[in-house]
């Protein structure tokens, strides 16, 4: 599970962030990431309780898994910047870190958010609008 989550940088890593592509990036990354919680849903309940309770192998098996796009996302706001499409004041790692750990605690959620009447089919593109205006401040073309 470890291994393959460390994989999910590739929802990230490579992508273009701008016009239409910038919007299929957002979907993608977040219908991988819902998918690889889902798929792994009861280990990952393990490691988070684990790590939360201060277990340093399972700090590491989470940091292993969420570093991976956490720096992949990083890279891409830094990329945005140096070409003068993301503001200089906006920190790419707090960015990146902010949406990753909402990915995975809505990820964690899921089932939860049934319960508040929030459909599978409306989490996923409010959760692709938030990280696409947090990697690019822009609202995305579609």
């Amino acid at each position: 599970m470890a291994k393959e989550g460390a994989g999910l940088a590739d929802l990230a890593s490579g992508r273009s962030w701008v016009g239409k592509a910038g919007w299929q990036s957002s979907e993608e990354l977040v219908e991988g990431f819902l998918d690889f919680w889902r798929k792994h849903d009861a280990i990952l309940r393990v490691v988070d309780l684990g790590a939360a309770e201060g277990d340093k192998q399972f700090y590491k098996i989470r940091m292993k898994i969420l570093n991976s796009v956490t720096n992949s996302l990083t890279d891409a706001v830094k990329e945005l910047q140096a070409k003068g499409k993301v503001d200089k004041d906006v920190s790419p790692a707090a960015m990146a870190g902010s949406l990753v750990t909402m990915l995975a605690a809505v990820a964690g959620h899921q089932k939860g958010f049934q319960t508040w009447g929030v459909k599978q089919a409306e989490l996923k593109p409010n959760l692709a609008l938030l990280v696409h205006l947090g990697i690019t401040g822009k609202k995305p073309t579609r």
